[in-house]
């Protein structure tokens, strides 16, 4: 019985069998590039239907005073009410606690304040679940006998640790992403506010007009613009909508944005060259950090180029060699 010749192989790993993975995940890719690239979706059309509810809230008069506002902790619903009474019942939930978690809620982009209470509710079972999984796995039915108990043990503790820092790390990792993507587009926002305050528009009028025209280049700068916008018109205090400008967007540029035009409100000071002057401030401070990321950017290619680069360079180069001399000696044997 002929039996089939056994494929190239390096390492021990048949690399027509590695290769075919390889070309089925490029195909896989190449299609999912090419769907994405012809379909078209609107990055602004979620957060305008949130925004026209809210504004549609603050016609019906659903405002209140900033102090007021932080100690509400969630709005009426049904399963986030029933988490919030079984944390009452434990004595767990802490009003200055649901305050941090909405205000990270609030950073991450996320409008609905009663999912404060489920991320602390998150805390509090994910490390039970996790935990009893693990325990399960590596105690009972005891999946990696192998494993010595300062192993076991460990991957215990690490599946509590996973549990209790979870969501926060989720959280974390949201807030991080949309705070470099309002920083990305601040420049450019201040640039037009300053058209927009030089042309003679309100401070509302200017911050929905910048809001139009970057809400597509930037979605996360142009919902909060959009919003700031729509608290500028119906809030009595105009100063609690740049307050909540920065209470939404955890960057210290916002920060100084939002003061400068505390400021000009307050004192009636020249808007359009405060403005101008922070514009320069972002700019060159952008340009710093791409400095920076060029600086590093040879030690951070030193890795790849060891492992990936160099090896594959030498197999181009010393690879037709070394066929060469195999084939010599075969003849020579032969």
């Amino acid at each position: 019985m002929l039996k089939t010749p056994p494929g190239p192989t390096v390492l021990g790993i048949d690399v027509i069998w590695v290769g075919s993975i390889l070309i089925a995940v490029a195909a896989v890719a190449m299609m999912f590039a090419i769907y994405s690239a012809v379909t078209i979706r609107d990055p602004m059309a979620k957060r305008v239907k949130a925004l026209n509810e809210r504004r549609e809230q603050l016609k019906a008069g659903i405002v209140k005073d900033a102090s007021k506002r932080r100690q509400s902790l969630v709005r009426k619903n049904q399963t986030t009410e029933k988490m919030k009474d079984t944390l009452d019942k434990l004595k767990v939930l802490q009003e200055s606690q649901v305050q941090f978690i909405q205000q990270k809620l609030a950073q991450a982009g996320i409008r609905k304040k009663e999912y404060a209470v489920a991320v602390i509710f998150a805390r509090m079972v994910l490390p039970i679940v996790l935990g009893t999984i693990a325990a399960l796995t590596v105690y009972v039915f005891n999946a990696f006998p192998d494993w010595t108990p300062i192993k076991k043990l460990a991957f215990f503790a690490a599946a509590l640790g996973l549990g209790y820092k979870g969501p926060e790390i989720w959280l974390k990792n949201i807030i991080q992403k949309r705070t470099h993507k309002v920083r990305k587009g601040l420049p450019d926002a201040l640039d037009l506010l300053v058209i927009c305050a030089e042309a003679g528009l309100t401070v509302d009028a200017a911050f929905g007009r910048v809001a139009r025209e970057l809400g597509r280049a930037y979605p996360e700068l142009g919902d909060e613009f959009t919003l700031t916008s729509i608290e500028l018109s119906f809030l009595n205090e105009r100063r609690s909508a740049f307050e909540n400008l920065a209470y939404r967007v955890d960057l210290e540029a916002v920060r100084g944005v939002v003061t400068t035009m505390i400021q000009t409100e307050r004192y009636g000071t020249p808007l359009a060259s405060a403005l101008r002057v922070l514009s320069a401030e972002f700019r060159n401070e952008r340009m710093m950090r791409a400095e920076e990321k060029a600086a590093r950017l040879p030690a951070i290619m030193t890795v790849p180029l060891i492992l990936f680069i160099l090896p594959v360079l030498f197999i181009v180069i010393i690879g037709p060699a070394g066929c060469a001399l195999m084939d010599g000696f075969k003849g020579h044997n032969g």
